[in-house]
This record gives C-alpha cells, structure tokens and sequence, in this order.
C-alpha cells in the first residue's frame, strides 16, 4: 500500500490529520484503589491524539482535530498536545459542554486489575459532527486516523465518521483502529457497536483490531477469520497481544512476533502500535517493517507509566527493524530502551 493522497505542497496540507476526543488524564500518585489514592498526576489521553503526538514526535507533519470545552482542561489539552508538534489550529473549543476527563489507577486497564473512572458524558467532543467541525481541514492529510471510540459518543459523532469512512474519489488514506470499547456502546443508544464498527471498517483503507476485540465483538477466532469478515480495506492488521501481529494486504499474509518487553504499564500500547505502523506506511516501507515498527513504537509505551512515550530516534528504530529473525526475538527492552544509541544496542539485544 502507497499512500496517495495529497502532498505536503501548502502549509495546510499534512501527513496525518488525527480526528477524535482527548481527556485530561489523571494518575494515582501511589497504587490502590481510587478511594484511596490521596493525589493524582495530570497527563492527556485518547487514542486518535495519543497518536497524534507519536507521529509528531517521530517527526511526521500532524494535525489533530477535536473538540473541548472553553475551560482550563481544554487549555491544557490543547497546549499540551501542541506541545508534541502537533497542529492544533483546527480544534474547536465548545462553550456550552465540558472537555472530558478519567481517573485511573495504577493497574493495567485490560485487565479487572484496575479502575476508570470517565467523566465524560456531554463532553465537548460529543458534539463533533459534519455540521460542527472543519471538513477541509480533516480531509487536509495524506493520511485520515480514526478509531470506534469516535462513532460511540454520539449519534452526530456516528455520522461525522459514516461520512468520513465513505468511499470517495480524491479521499486520504482512511486507517481506523477499531477500539471496541462495550462500555461506551452500552450506553450510546444509536447503533449495535459490533454491527457499527465492523460496517465503519469495511469503509477504511488500513484496518487496525485486536484478536480480542474481533472475538468479544464479531465471534471471530483467528486473524484469517477477522480477514474472511474484513475483505474490504487494502490492508488489515490484526494485533496479537504477546503472540505478535499479522498483516494482510490483500491476499498476502505477513506475520511479525512481539518483543520481549519489560511492562511498566499496558497503557497506549496500542496507539503507539498505529502509530510505528503508520509512520513506516508513509515511508512505504515493506510490510514486514511496518509491522515491526508497530512493535517498536509499541515497545516504547508499555515502558513508560502514561499513555505517551518519546519514540526512539529513527535512525536506531531503522536498525533494531533490518535486524534478522533471530536477533529479533532475542531483543528485550526495558525502561530507557529508546534512549541506548549505537553504542548500546548490544546492551539491548540480550536475551
């Protein structure tokens, strides 16, 4: 797969525009339960700007486009993001609705080993729809990113991305990343998830989902199966977990394993993964890489305690990709591992 939308020839024109709700983030300043956390750490969250901000800081061209209230949380989203490099200039800030925010704790959110506590209901992003945002500048990247969670917060919100997932001549390359969130589905009154989501992603070009999701939402087993349900996107990548991820562009399937990786946290993982896939996409690199810079990129935030993690320089994420299959699976990275240079990439390689 090319990416064949339009160039970066006019200040406005990117190589990915992100579409989606961010939240203000708050971690525990110690483990337990959120009864008893005495503090909390402010941070951003939201999976179409997690990323955003990856991308830019791999030092791609990016814009995020969102909606928050006119209040000090939005502020803060929107410097904070900016903050990455990324282009903030067509978010729109709601003075009737509130920008969304979640607490968290220290567990892994996959898992019943955690609490979420969203307050996000009549959020500002809620309100995103045709009417209510800037089409151009959404429509303005080489790439368009979006993901399930968008289309759950509103019937309006549901419509935005049906139009966006709509097959037109001249469109960007469309990727979405399924995100099945049941939670939010439970609640939404507009659509079945499942049934929404899987006719969302017939629309992208790039599909990304998690073996889990295609198997709690659609009853799929397998990333063949997912393949036999999805056969309209170019490229279909199903994400493994610990197994790895395989890819399928068009009949070809291509099949990378995960890293050894030292879990501080198993948050953003994924984000992170679209994001190292997407960014080799735009270097149109072979597949196999893309999957391998998925895991990189990937690699990055499940070492770190947030959602976001500074990616490794790129010249060293190109040399830890080129590896052979059998330093690959050696490789284990731990906490600083995007930080080693040249010198230390032995260090990294240990079994």
């Amino acid at each position: 797969m090319t990416v064949d939308g339009p160039r970066s020839t006019a200040p406005d024109v990117v190589d990915v525009v992100a579409l989606g709700e961010s939240m203000v983030t708050f971690l525990p300043s110690v483990p337990g339960r959120l009864a008893d956390v005495p503090s909390f750490e402010r941070t951003i969250g939201g999976a179409e700007s997690n990323v955003a901000c990856v991308l830019a800081a791999a030092g791609h061209a990016v814009r995020w486009v969102g909606r928050v209230g006119a209040d000090g949380f939005g502020d803060h989203l929107v410097e904070a993001i900016g903050a990455y490099g990324v282009d903030v200039s067509a978010v729109r800030r709601d003075p009737a609705r509130p920008t969304g925010i979640y607490f968290r704790t220290a567990g892994d959110r996959a898992t019943d080993a955690h609490e979420v506590a969203y307050y996000r209901a009549g959020s500002a992003a809620s309100a995103m729809s045709t009417g209510t945002m800037d089409l151009d500048a959404v429509r303005s990247g080489r790439v368009l990113h979006l993901s399930g969670i968008t289309p759950a917060l509103s019937a309006d919100c549901l419509g935005l991305v049906r139009e966006l997932t709509a097959r037109r001549p001249g469109r960007p390359l469309v990727s979405f990343d399924v995100n099945h969130r049941p939670g939010l589905w439970r609640d939404a009154g507009h659509g079945h998830g499942p049934e929404v989501l899987l006719d969302l992603a017939r629309g992208a070009d790039l599909v990304f989902v998690g073996d889990d999701e295609a198997r709690d939402a659609w009853g799929l087993t397998g990333p063949e199966a997912v393949r036999a349900a999805l056969p309209e996107p170019e490229l279909l990548v199903v994400k493994q977990g610990a197994s790895g991820a395989t890819a399928f562009h068009g009949d070809r399937a291509t099949s990378v394993p995960a890293l050894h990786v030292d879990v501080v946290a198993a948050v953003g993982a994924g984000d992170a993964f679209a994001a190292g896939f997407l960014s080799a996409t735009l270097r149109e690199l072979p597949v196999r890489e893309r999957l391998r810079h998925g895991h990189l990129m990937a690699a990055a935030a499940l070492t770190v305690p947030g959602d976001l993690a500074a990616p490794p320089a790129r010249d060293h994420a190109d040399r830890l990709a080129a590896l052979d299959d059998t330093a690959w699976g050696r490789l284990r990275l731990g906490p600083g591992w995007t930080q080693a240079d040249a010198r230390a990439e032995e260090e990294v390689r240990t079994p």
